[in-house]
Order: structure tokens, then C-alpha cells, then sequence
């Protein structure tokens, strides 16, 4: 397939860098171009590995190529995607190259909020099953690890539990999950998709376009998108597996599907219901809020669909302590829990974030926005928040939505946000830092503007 090809690779970030040494190790002649300078640790790996590159912009080395890698992070209306198409040069993701050589089974995750914990819930709930049959299960994609650096060390029988964005499904071809998984998809980077919904959801449906009749599909049928789609006129190849909090509702979409049932969460299989845990085992401080029963009841009829037995998914549920950057309790400091959500990138995230923290709290928020109407949130922001404190580029029209509801601080920076929310939040209360957009006005991603917020936290206690 990739043997003696020549391949271009564009963004050397970690999923370029990846998808370079696969392709070179699986014969191809690589050549790796970024429009940035190169990461003192990518430009050591191609070095190492004999694979020639560039940085700060884009040759004509570029174009000879038989086919090209392109990055996620990088937009379709640049110069070099317009050049490549217009000379019918093939394009795909990372992703993609990876599914050519991946012999392991695929449950494939992806929706507008809740992918990484519903993906993290995948991974253990089929992990504890493994230890029992002897195969492995390895976690790959947007949750932080390219699928490339990964697929060289599965076996026939492993599980990949893959989380994808709708960047990286945009450039796949033939990718198909033996499960895939659609969480949700709500209001979400319409910068990137031109202000239009239904391409943002085109994109997210390529997840199922290469599926087979004996694989599944789990959906949110509670998602009105989604119901909508999948109940409408339209026929689908995979089997289709439906979540959802009514029983009643979700259990006339298909045989089998995972919902509530009162107090429990149940899953169905071709019409026999099994009892999996109560909302009390399951909700901890880390782990609450509706939408995380939904992601509980999404990685449950996923987990079941690809055969992990009632068991292992009972332990990892009961063992699960939430994903980091996400709703992630911090500490407490006189009184008042500090909470970080840097994870919330849009504004639905952060709606959930609203939702699941009790009492009265202080909201930090800011960064780049992403064509958001942030005057959704106004009754929301007015029955819970005491002091909303803004940073970033989007802080002005934080400001402007809010100004008339809370009392609303405008800062310079995340450590000031800090700062200031300190002062303002009394014993009793809580500190949400739910930014609602994306950090790459400030910060590389929201993992290291997480990681800021959470040194702050330690500085202060200190």
C-alpha cells in the first residue's frame, strides 16, 4: 500500500511526526513540512530517523509527492490544501494511515463534548475484560496519543479504543470501527466549518460511512440532532445501537440499548435486560452530572457491543475517577472547592459544567471564541454564578453578555483570573474555571492551560 510511495507530510506536530515514522517504516519515502519552526524533540526524531523536512513554510518539495498527510489543526483554505487540490493530490489524516496497518479490532469515539471520558470509560471497561481473555487494549487519538506511534505493537484480537475529532475524520477514506460511537453533536467550531452545522455533522458521520452490517453503531438518541438523523428516512449498513435517559423511548430505536431505569443504569442486549449499577454507586465528586450519565450509558452499550462481559464494565465504572482538565476537582482551600473544566473548548461544555456544579460558584471563562452566542447561558450564568471573571480574546464579549446579569471582571491573564477569583469566592462556594473556548489565543492546548490553572491552585495553598 505505501511501499515505495512517496508521501508528503504536513504539521509536524505529534500526529505528523507519527504518521512519518509509520509510513517510513512501512516503506514509503517520507518528507515532512510545517509552516512553523520545528519542536526541538520533532526535529530530533526525523534527525534520528534519516527523514528530511522543512519549517517555516511550504516548498515545492511539497508537491512531489504520490499522496499526503495532512494535519488536523490545519484548515482547508490555506494556501499549500488549496495548491494540493487543485493538482488532484490525494490527501488523508493520520488517522487513516494508521487504520491501513491496525490488526486490531476498532471501537472509534467521537461527538462534540464528552469523547475523552466516554473514551477513558471504553478503555478500562474493555481493559478489565481483557486481563481476562489475554488481549490488550490500547487508547490512541485526539485523548492525546497519535493511532500511528501505536498500531506497530497491536496484535490480531487487541482492542483500539480511538478518539476522534471531526478534523481527523474530514481526510478518512476507508477508517472503519468495528464499533463507533457518536456522543453527541452540538453548536461547535463553525468557524472551521463556515457558520454551517451540517457540515460540522457531515464530518462527524464519517465515522460510520465504511461500516459493515455486522458492526455497530452507538449513538445519543436523546441528542436531537442525532435522533433525527438516525429515525429519519435514512437506511444504515451497521447495526444501530441507541443510549438514552428514557427507557421507554430509547428501547423503541433498536434491540439492544443501554438507558435508565429509575435509579439504575441498565443495558439491553437483543431484548435481555442487565442491570449494570445504581446512579448512587456510580456518581462521585469527579464523576457528576447528566452528561456523564449519558457518557456512562454511551461507553456501556459501546463496551457491551464490542463483548465486554457485565463484570468489567461494573469495576471500571466503580473505579473510574473522571479525566483530567475535566471537571476536575482540584482541592479545597478555605472552604472553597476549586474545580478545573479546561477541557470545555465551547459552550454547550460549559453548560454542562453549570449544570453539574451545586451551589453557588465563581466562573472563570475567556479565550478564543468560536462563533459562539454566549447570551444562550444568560439564565443559567444569572441562577448560579456570584462573579464571572474573563480573560483571552473573547473577554469583551463575555462582558458584553453578560454585564447586565453577574458582576463580570475583566482580566489580563489566566494567573490574575486566579487571583481575583480568590478574593471573590466565600467559604461555601466554588471556583469553576470553564473557559467555554478554545486556549489557542493563549496557551498551546487546553492541557497545559489546565496544568497553568492547576499551579496557580498550588501556589495559592502554598
Amino acid at each position: 500500500m505505501t511501499r515505495g510511495r512517496r508521501v508528503s507530510i504536513i504539521g509536524a506536530k505529534r500526529s505528523g511526526i507519527a504518521a512519518a515514522l509509520l509510513l517510513q517504516e512501512r516503506g514509503a519515502t517520507v518528507f515532512v513540512s510545517d509552516s512553523e519552526p520545528l519542536g526541538e524533540h520533532e526535529r530530533s526524531l526525523l534527525e534520528q530517523n534519516g527523514i528530511p523536512g522543512e519549517e517555516r513554510g511550504h516548498s515545492d518539495k511539497v508537491f512531489e509527492t504520490d499522496f499526503c498527510i495532512v494535519s488536523p489543526g490545519i484548515p482547508p483554505d490555506v494556501p499549500v490544501i488549496r495548491r494540493l487540490e487543485k493538482q488532484g493530490i490525494p490527501m488523508y489524516s493520520e488517522i487513516e494511515a494508521a487504520s491501513w496497518f491496525c490488526p486490531a479490532r476498532i471501537i472509534g469515539i467521537t461527538g462534540t463534548d464528552g469523547k475523552t471520558t466516554t473514551a477513558t470509560l471504553v478503555a478500562a471497561m474493555c481493559g478489565n475484560e481483557a486481563a481476562k481473555q489475554g488481549y490488550r487494549v490500547f487508547s490512541a487519538g485526539n485523548i492525546g496519543v497519535p493511532f500511528s506511534s501505536l498500531v506497530g505493537e497491536m496484535n490480531k484480537g487487541d482492542i483500539a479504543v480511538v478518539e476522534l475529532s471531526s478534523y481527523q475524520l474530514e481526510r478518512c477514506e476507508t477508517f472503519r470501527p468495528d464499533v463507533a460511537v457518536i456522543t453527541n453533536i452540538m453548536q461547535d467550531h463553525l468557524d472551521r466549518y463556515r457558520g454551517s452545522m451540517s457540515r460540522y455533522a457531515e464530518a462527524k458521520y464519517r465515522i460510520y460511512a465504511r461500516q459493515r452490517p455486522q458492526d455497530k453503531l452507538v449513538y445519543n438518541f436523546d441528542n436531537e440532532m442525532l435522533r433525527e438523523h438516525f429515525t429519519g428516512s435514512g437506511r444504515f449498513v451497521p447495526e444501530l445501537v441507541p443510549f438514552g435517559m428514557d427507557k421507554e423511548r430509547t428501547g423503541r430505536a433498536g434491540r439492544s440499548y443501554a438507558s435508565m431505569d429509575g435509579e439504575w443504569l441498565t443495558a439491553v442486549i437483543n431484548g435481555e435486560k442487565e442491570m449494570v449499577i445504581s446512579k448512587t454507586d456510580l456518581f462521585k465528586r469527579s464523576f457528576r452530572g447528566s452528561h456523564n450519565l449519558e457518557n456512562a450509558l454511551a461507553a456501556v452499550a459501546a463496551s457491551r457491543a464490542a463483548g465486554a462481559g457485565l463484570s468489567s464494565i461494573r469495576d471500571a465504572l466503580r473505579g473510574f475517577n473522571g479525566v483530567e482538565h475535566r471537571q476536575e476537582y482540584v482541592r479545597t482551600i478555605h472552604g472553597v472547592d476549586w474545580i478545573n473544566d479546561s477541557k470545555a473548548t465551547n459552550l454547550n461544555a460549559l453548560r454542562q459544567a453549570l449544570e453539574a456544579t451545586p451551589g453557588r460558584l465563581v466562573l472563570i471563562a475567556g479565550g478564543r471564541g468560536k462563533g459562539d452566542d454566549f447570551s444562550e447561558l444568560e439564565e443559567m450564568v444569572r441562577e448560579k454564578v456570584s462573579v464571572l471573571v474573563v480573560f483571552g480574546e473573547s473577554k469583551e464579549m463575555f462582558a458584553a453578555a453578560f454585564a447586565s446579569v453577574v458582576r463580570v471582571v475583566q482580566v489580563a491573564s489566566l494567573e490574575r483570573a486566579v487571583k481575583h477569583a480568590r478574593r471573590c469566592a466565600s467559604a461555601g462556594e466554588t471556583v469553576l474555571f470553564s473557559p467555554g473556548c478554545s486556549s489557542f489565543d493563549m496557551f498551546e492546548n487546553f492541557e497545559v492551560r489546565g496544568t497553568m490553572f492547576k499551579k496557580c491552585i498550588r501556589e495559592i495553598a502554598e
